[in-house]
């Protein structure tokens, strides 16, 4: 079965978490698609599949050859709720001619807006109806793991051990929450939930979530002078006090953010969160100094615990812990130039599961899946391209040892 056939089949499961949802997984969709893969990868001979209480999704193939390095490919299975998934239509607009293309529900898909689209020419381009994002994020990754690990169960090519886990809720940032990495084990592993075919991604944002609390005063208005204290205001005059250019809107490659991601309440209480984000990790922790400096200066004009600050880390830049150990991406880069790919590294302008495994020990860098516009209704990819990945990732598993050591 070709990379492409499973997304369409995957890509009819609803596995959007929520952020909400105090368990694990978020929500029921992944279960469900879960459940589905363990049977195929069952089917397919992978006979230690199997899906945890957690949601979590494992299974390996045994080594054939001494002295191969135990490789593990991670996906992830949700997607994102802020677009919806289903009723899903998607088609395949045969031989792409590079032009416009006018999506079921009338907007279109244009070069002009996405200029990465030109690449996909000539080729295959699965697209949505545009009414519901795709899903290639990631259920690309998964279709073209299990498509190479398909492969490499009908070939005579010496391996080492392969270790598969797909994971739920990494839209939510906590994907990695419960992964049993000692279960795992592999040595190191890829996360296969890039974009750009050539893609090797080992360094991403360094991350924390910031929620903020305003408490304010009611008064009635016709006597409110110097007495009321209204908390939305409050919130709006910290928005206003942050830099405007460093939102995400305005800035692209290392350049880091605040992000306002909701805003409510009233005069009595209100409520903000935001995302920080930054490449650097000295710059990163003076953005959270700044928040901390914003919410103390307004404590002090409006009255203490006015404002009630709460930030926590996400993830690290796991270039810090990559670097030591740039065989892992000499391989990937060999494994893109076996299928005449040009590897490229950038930084990753996000976060994957694999920025939290680098640092709890299993180092874990990005690979691409060849999809693009992630999280909306433009979201598409190339048949071509998923085919490519597959292959690709079917050399990183074959390659020989001495790879790693070149």
């Amino acid at each position: 079965m070709r990379a492409y056939e499973r997304l369409l089949r995957y890509i009819q499961f609803d596995t959007a978490s929520s952020e909400k949802s105090e368990t694990c997984p978020s929500t029921p969709g992944q279960l469900v698609l879960g459940r589905a893969l363990v049977e195929e990868m069952l089917e397919m001979g992978i006979s230690d599949a199997r899906i945890d209480e957690n949601g979590y999704v494992y299974g390996s193939i045994p080594a054939t050859a001494p002295g191969y390095p135990a490789i593990g490919l991670i996906a992830h299975m949700d997607t994102v709720d802020c677009v919806p998934a289903l009723p899903m239509n998607a088609r395949i607009v045969e031989n792409y001619d590079g032009g416009a293309v006018r999506l079921d529900g009338g907007d279109l898909l244009d070069p002009a807006d996405f200029p990465e689209l030109k690449l996909r020419a000539g080729k295959d381009l699965i697209v949505t109806d545009g009414r519901t994002l795709l899903g290639a994020d990631d259920k690309a990754g998964l279709a073209e793991i299990l498509t190479a690990c398909e492969a490499l169960l009908h070939s005579d090519a010496p391996h080492g051990r392969v270790c598969i886990g797909f994971t739920p809720d990494e839209e939510t940032g906590r994907g990695a929450d419960r992964f049993d990495i000692s279960g795992f084990g592999a040595d190191y592993a890829y996360t296969v939930d890039g974009d750009e075919v050539g893609g090797v991604e080992y360094e991403n944002f360094n991350a924390a979530s910031v929620r903020l609390t305003f408490h304010g005063k009611s008064v009635h208005p016709g006597s409110a002078k110097d007495k009321l204290i209204n908390a939305a205001l409050i919130a709006m005059e910290f928005n206003s006090m942050l830099p405007p250019q460093e939102r995400p809107e305005h800035t692209e490659g290392n350049e880091g953010f605040y992000y306002l991601c909701e805003i409510s309440g009233g005069t009595e209480l209100a409520r903000a969160d935001y995302i920080l984000r930054d490449h650097d990790r000295a710059r990163f922790e003076a953005r959270k100094q700044t928040i901390a400096r914003i919410a103390a200066y307004l404590n002090e004009k409006y009255g203490p615990g006015c404002v009630d600050c709460q930030m926590q880390d996400s993830y690290f830049n796991m270039r810090e812990v990559i670097e030591p150990h740039m065989h892992i991406i000499r391989r990937a880069e060999a494994a893109y130039r076996a299928v005449g790919v040009e590897p490229f590294a950038k930084p990753i302008r996000g976060g994957t599961d694999g920025a939290r495994l680098s640092f709890d020990g299993l180092l874990c860098p990005n690979l691409a899946t060849g999809g693009m516009n992630f999280h909306g209704r433009f979201e598409c990819i190339a048949v071509q391209d998923m085919d490519l990945m597959a292959d690709m990732l079917f050399q990183l598993l074959t390659l020989p040892p001495e790879v790693d050591e070149a």
